[in-house]
């Protein structure tokens, strides 16, 4: 009787025993995770960059004379054209100064005219052996001394011609005027630290901003030169200071080939349309890059971990989730990842909470398509 209730307790622990096993060994292969079958979408990413709006051309208008301002001929912010006078230097000076010039120039001419009359006579008398040749030189030299005369006081007209000519100060340029604080009976001189005025041409708008030299590095990569970057851009929209978006698109039409040894940046050039003069030089907005992709596979950032800057996502092969390096575009909107490889159109992916997997984790669920809600513009 005694051997017989130690046999019954003992199978009754073996059984309880296998049966902890079994259930434990159940739980395992029952576990749920959210699972997600890939499907091509589209998508258009938007990126944004902090710029800065100057006029196609913004020009300082220095005086390059010294003398008292005489005439104000510019309204302030006022449509001005190349070449109109915009202030008047006192010309009084200047126009003598050039009438002196002149008549230097007519002085030179009529002493080469007699340098060169003498010199003929020279010639006459030495063929006739009545002169030495020291003689006859000596006339040479004295009418090239009179041509160079003249040279020099041609040039010294020209000098003083300009000098007028800079008393009247004009638009180099098309525009729009700036302020300034020169008025009638003002001293200016080339040597002053304020310009008179400024004149922008406002018609067609540069606004610059930045990209990070990494990134320009795998745009000339993938394009393979700056010159076809530039052209796989689409056109840009600009978003103003107010929050306003401006009415034109641009193009971006230049990048630096220089790396900013600060920031580490890359310079990029946008013009814009301004017709109607709404931008302003010296402004700021932000630029808007989109990016359009068709038939991509796109999965959630909570589908993936990194590692040492490479991301992984867990791809489920015969009931268990596989580790698989992917790699992604270099844009995104901060929730998903357009998988450029490493995961192909009917592949099924954990969707969330990769970074508590493991490779080779029994995993149960039942896929969901990822373009079940369909894709649209996303921006960053």
């Amino acid at each position: 009787m005694k051997y017989l209730r130690t046999a019954f307790i003992v199978l009754c622990v073996v059984s309880g025993l296998s049966s902890c096993k079994q259930k434990t060994t159940g739980q395992a292969e029952a576990s749920t995770y959210p699972l997600m079958r890939l499907f091509p979408e589209d998508r258009t990413l938007s990126v944004s960059y902090t710029a800065v709006i100057q006029g196609r051309q913004d020009v300082e208008i220095r005086p390059q004379v010294s003398g008292f301002i005489t005439d104000v001929l510019v309204r302030e912010g006022a449509k001005v054209r190349k070449g109109q006078t915009l202030f008047i230097i006192d010309t009084i000076p200047y126009a003598a100064s050039y009438r002196q010039a002149k008549a230097a120039v007519a002085t030179a001419e009529a002493q080469v005219a007699t340098a060169a009359l003498s010199l003929e006579g020279k010639e006459d008398l030495y063929r006739e052996k009545v002169i030495s040749d020291f003689e006859l030189q000596t006339a040479r030299n004295s009418y090239n001394s009179a041509v160079a005369s003249l040279a020099e006081a041609q040039a010294a007209e020209v000098s003083a011609a300009n000098n007028l000519s800079y008393a009247i100060v004009k638009s180099p340029v098309d525009g729009s005027a700036g302020m300034t604080s020169v008025r009638v009976g003002a001293l200016v001189s080339s040597a002053m630290a304020e310009p008179l005025i400024s004149v922008s041409d406002n018609s067609q708008m540069y606004v610059y901003f930045s990209l990070p030299e990494k990134e320009v590095l795998a745009l000339t990569k993938e394009y393979g030169s700056i010159d076809n970057t530039i052209k796989s851009y689409a056109p840009v929209t600009l978003t103003m200071s107010d929050g306003s978006t401006y009415e034109h698109k641009g193009r971006i039409d230049a990048i630096s080939g220089i790396v900013d040894k600060v920031t580490g940046t890359v310079s990029i050039r946008a013009v814009f349309d301004n017709s109607e003069g709404r931008l302003m030089s010296g402004g700021s907005g932000r630029i808007n890059i989109s990016y359009d992709r068709d038939s991509v596979i796109v999965i959630p950032q909570e589908a993936t971990y990194e590692i040492q800057d490479k991301i992984f996502a867990y791809r489920v092969e015969d009931g268990r989730a596989v580790s698989t390096q992917i790699s992604v575009f270099k844009i995104n909107n901060g929730k998903e990842y357009i998988v450029e490889s490493g995961l192909s159109e009917g592949d099924v992916i954990v969707s969330q909470g990769a970074g508590l997997l493991r490779d080779g984790t029994p995993v149960a669920g039942e896929p969901v398509d990822s373009n079940a809600e369909n894709g649209g513009e996303q921006s960053i």
